[in-house]
């Protein structure tokens, strides 16, 4: 399987997916393109192909009641919903059209009169299955999965097409168009299971986040957009094309089913010959699609449609030459294939990007309306010259003429509109948006006019302008630009100077350009010497050189800049600067700290195996960031002996080492696998939930609804017992113990979720996993119960998701109440547990009742819990969760300070923050008027020198121990620092507490200076 996903560029992750969505993509194909052929067969034979003009000058004015209706049941109707409506909606019309037929064939009656009132019918539901399945097909897909999975649905359903060509020819051999065309309504019912089963499974969950996000956008209407036309040739162009390609496609299908009747009396032939060219029309389709990136790529849209326009020239040029005589039937036909491939599969891409010059905030309302402009006008004109034939008596040779004269008008316009794209697209450059420019820029780099504009833009005066033109310029890879790069490394402004270096095409460049880039290289910025190494790593030609400007790099002050001299160095692949690097490396992997991090990367980066042992030594470094730098080198280098040095580690580290090891796992591959098996049983919570997240990525689909599953099961029929822990120790008294039980079971069920969340991501969709994730624990009532909803319909995995449910409810049910024994035997399980914390929480309350307690008194050190406890009730540190309050517990010391010891001295930097435990403290300052004095006294749970120990400066008061000896907690500033940057509450909290110790403060001032 895995190979075939490869095959047709898509990924393990998009499988289930890919095998829902495929199949519904292929039958749907079949049967629009059924229904498509047997309509049409039976209006024409039936009813005349001389009337077409007048249906479709009836749908020209049907289609702005059909976007009324659509927009109404839209504005109502959830989008899961609309989507299950309107496909039911189709499959009844096509159903009653099915069975008014076969009625009629079955009584032998001839009621012409439906035949119009079928035409319409089912052009509506070809119409809307169309807009239906790529509308469902976009919203299921992310923007990097679309570019994945939507050229195999296109593929899909142009094979549908094909295949429904063949079909019909086949049935057309016994049957007629009636039987086709139920069996395209058939069809339509044989997928409408899983059709429903993909918008369960995939779009309720996504619909969810689309509901609570959803805001009024501001559209534009049509008028608008017309009156705008009027002012502006070129948007005036854009219509007028859109209108023209469609009309001029249906006077040539009006040709084509005209001679085709003629030529094909009975409904039977007539019927095998357009499932002939409904299957050619497809194939040829399906072949288009392998090449018309490329061809869109090379040419730009704008030429693209030039060359359409060419083709609809010739298409009507030879049904003037050969449409009198034998030739007529395949010259036409042969026409009729070609421009309903040019129109839908190439045409309507290239609008788009017309539209991309126009402002982003405007762009779609502009489209939306310009589209409904054209489709209505399209038609009224494609009817009305028609009915030059059908209503007037134009004979074909005419009519073919008039088609020809609207197919050089539309080359001309085509070729005007060219050159004011161009225009426009120059117009654009320097406000078009990154993502814009990507899409142009084919266009853009192709035209010598868009081009000098670029180059225009280094001088523009705007920074934003110019990093614009940096990066078109960067992108053409021009050695001709590097000198007016070059001349930006004197620019003031460091993103100038970094972009013009990244834009720089250096394959040729000579040594005088080497030396000014060179210069870079003492720049005082660091990302600016960053960019210089790799701009000389990137100038190949001249080794030697660069090998004496990098070597010099491996000096540098800053460490990244030495990683990154490091990689240029081994690019050069040169012995001796092999020789050179291993001594550098050696040195700094011996030192460890700061300087490792990046040189961990670049050994990572490299592939450096040799390093490895040495990685190995920095996970026990005392700096934060080295160990975990060297965990996720380890894992880039699939060093098995990393794991079972992180699995005893798993449940006590943050959780930057937590994310990095669990990728670690991932990185070093199958190997992963049976240990983090093995460990799962009684592991920890967060270890649990590591390994459970690293597994998903490792396991196929069958291994994880196996062993996996029952794992978590498992693990969620033990945070259902876990959920009384709190109760039993309010039994027992102990007030303070219940609280943090009860917030460590919301946090355990918080990381078992994460764990679980992570297989069903695997196992169904990652984005609606994301959504119902958000969902279930959402403020607003109506979001919450809709994601419950559909995690109670079995999402993912049925019993996971039933069990999930119960755990969610568990803190709103009611239980009956415990009894004292009953709550000891609880705690005595919980001993036994598999989480350390309610082991401490039941050993203390146990300890409690037999007299041997552990709890801190007068003059005992502190254990990890009595931390904890005390902790919580310290405003500062108030709102944190029970594993923030253990991360810094286990970072907090306890000291005893004597009485009249100094804690913090005014004017002296500090490194630590002090909690108080015991005691007084009293905080000494100086008054703007020189007098110094007791600004206050501070007691148990206060917390003093926090400014200091956060940012280094001096600390503005002098603090001392008071009327006796006092305990404190002391915190490292830079353990603080860590921990805030690694859990923003806690941040969060120091922030509110200060807040108020500064107004307290400010109020103390005031009554010294008075």
């Amino acid at each position: 399987m895995n190979g075939i996903l490869r095959a047709v560029g898509a990924r393990p992750e998009d499988q289930r997916k890919l095998l829902l969505m495929a199949p519904v993509f292929f039958i749907c194909g079949i049967a629009e393109m059924l229904n498509y052929n047997s309509f049409m067969t039976l209006f024409n034979q039936r009813f005349g192909s001389e009337f077409l003009p007048y249906v479709y000058a009836a749908e020209a004015f049907i289609l702005p009641l059909e976007a009324w209706l659509l927009s109404w049941l839209a504005s109502r109707l959830p989008k899961p919903k609309l989507m299950r409506v309107m496909y039911a909606m189709m499959v009844g019309i096509v159903g009653v059209n099915a069975a008014i037929l076969i009625t009629l064939e079955g009584l032998g009656m001839d009621a012409r009169w439906f035949y119009p009132v079928l035409f319409i019918a089912s052009s509506f539901v070809v119409r809307q299955q169309t807009l239906l399945l790529w509308s469902l097909a976009i919203d299921l897909c992310s923007t990097q999965q679309a570019k994945r999975l939507m050229p195999v649905f296109v593929g899909s359903a142009t094979l549908g097409g094909a295949t429904a060509g063949l079909l019909a020819q086949l049935i057309s051999l016994a049957f007629g168009p009636v039987v086709i065309y139920t069996v395209g309504g058939l069809l339509l019912l044989l997928v409408w299971r899983r059709y429903r089963k993909v918008i369960s499974d995939f779009l309720v969950p996504i619909s969810l986040r689309m509901e609570a996000a959803s805001v009024e956008e501001e559209t534009i209407g049509a008028g608008a957009v017309f009156k705008h036309a009027l002012r502006s040739p070129f948007l005036l162009m854009v219509i007028l094309l859109m209108t023209m390609m469609p009309a001029l496609y249906f006077l040539m299908e009006y040709e084509f089913l005209s001679i085709a009747r003629m030529s094909y009396v009975n409904e039977q032939a007539f019927s095998q010959f357009f499932g002939m060219i409904t299957m050619i029309l497809f194939v040829l389709a399906f072949l288009l699609q392998l090449v018309s990136g490329r061809l869109m790529e090379k040419l730009g849209a704008s030429q693209m449609l030039t060359i359409i326009a060419g083709v609809y020239v010739l298409s009507f040029a030879g049904a003037v030459i050969f449409g009198g005589g034998a030739a007529a039937m395949p010259v036409i036909s042969l026409g009729y294939m070609l421009l309903y491939l040019l129109l839908y599969y190439s045409a309507e891409p290239s609008y788009q990007l017309f539209f991309k010059t126009l402002p982003l905030a405007q762009r779609d309302s502009y489209r939306f309306a310009a589209q409904g402009i054209a489709a209505s006008a399209g038609i009224l004109l494609g009817a009305g010259m028609q009915f030059l034939h059908a209503g007037l008596g134009l004979s074909w040779q005419l009519l073919s003429v008039i088609g020809l004269a609207g197919s050089a008008l539309l080359l001309v316009l085509a070729w005007y509109g060219r050159r004011l794209y161009m225009r426009e697209l120059v117009r654009s450059v320097s406000s078009m948006s990154a993502a814009d420019i990507a899409d142009s820029f084919d266009e853009i780099s192709m035209n010598p006019a868009a081009m000098e504009e670029a180059r225009r833009l280094l001088d523009h005066p705007s920074d934003t302008a110019r990093e614009i033109g940096i990066q078109l310029i960067g992108r053409l890879h021009d050695p001709k630009d590097l000198p007016l790069l070059l001349g930006l490394l004197e620019d003031g402004n460091d993103r100038i100077r970094i972009a013009a270096i990244r834009a720089m095409s250096l394959a040729g460049a000579d040594l005088p350009a080497m030396a000014q880039i060179a210069k870079l290289l003492e720049d005082p910025d660091d990302a600016l010497r960053t960019e210089g190494v790799r701009a000389i790593a990137r100038m190949k030609q001249l080794k030697e050189q660069a090998f004496f400007f990098l070597r010099q790099k491996l000096l540098d002050r800053h460490p990244s800049v030495v990683a990154e001299a490091v990689k240029a160095m081994y690019s050069l692949g040169k012995e001796q600067s092999y020789e050179a690097c291993r001594e550098v490396i050696d040195r700094i992997l011996e030192e460890g700290g700061e300087a490792s991090v990046y040189m961990c990367g670049a050994i990572a980066d490299l592939e450096l195996t040799a390093f490895i042992p040495a990685i190995i030594k920095l996970t026990e470094d005392p700096h934060p960031a080295a160990r975990v730098s060297a965990i996720r080198a380890l894992g880039k280098l699939r060093s098995e002996d990393l794991i079972p040095l992180l699995l005893p580690k798993l449940s006590r580290m943050d959780e930057e080492m937590l994310s990095a090891s669990t990728q670690a796992f991932v990185d070093i591959g199958q190997p992963s696998v049976k240990p983090l098996l093995a460990s799962l049983p009684d592991a920890p919570a967060k270890h649990w939930s590591s390994a459970v997240m690293a597994l998903s990525e490792l396991l196929g689909e069958e291994d994880m609804r196996g062993g996996l599953t029952q794992e978590a099961l498992g693990r969620l029929s033990e945070l259902g017992k876990a959920a009384d822990y709190g109760a039993a120790l309010r039994v027992c008294g102990m007030e303070k113990l219940a609280s943090l039980a009860d917030m460590r079971w919301h946090e355990v069920r918080l990381l078992v979720f994460k764990g679980i969340w992570a297989m069903l991501a695997k196992l169904t969709d990652e984005r609606a996993v994301e959504v119902i994730r958000t969902g279930v624990t959402h403020a607003e009532e109506e979001y919450r119960s809709n994601a419950l909803e559909v995690l109670s319909e079995g999402f993912g995995d049925r019993r996971i998701s039933q069990a999930m449910i119960i755990s969610l409810e568990l803190e709103t049910m009611s239980r009956p109440k415990m009894e004292r024994d009953e709550a000891m035997t609880l705690l005595e399980a919980a001993l036994h547990g598999s989480d350390d914390w309610w082991r401490e929480m039941a050993n203390e309350a146990l300890a409690e009742r037999k007299g041997d307690m552990a709890v801190t008194n007068e003059g005992q050190i502190m254990n990890r819990l009595n931390k904890v406890v005390f902790l919580k009730q310290v405003p500062y540190f108030s709102d944190l969760s029970l594993e923030e309050l253990g991360l810094i517990a286990g970072v907090a010391e306890e000291e005893t300070i004597s009485d009249e010891d100094i804690l913090l001295k005014r004017g002296e930097p500090q490194s630590a923050m002090y909690v108080i435990v015991e005691g007084n403290i009293e905080l000494t300052s100086v008054s703007a008027a020189g007098w110094e004095g007791t600004i206050g006294v501070l007691g148990p749970g206060d917390v003093c020198g926090v400014t200091s120990a956060l940012d280094g400066s001096p600390s503005t008061v002098t603090a001392q121990s008071l009327l006796g000896d006092a305990r404190v907690l002391k915190l490292s500033g830079d353990d603080v620092s860590r921990l805030v940057r690694l859990y923003p509450e806690i941040g969060i909290g120091l922030l509110r507490a200060s807040f108020a110790r500064i107004r307290l403060l400010e109020e103390m001032m005031m009554r010294i200076d008075s």
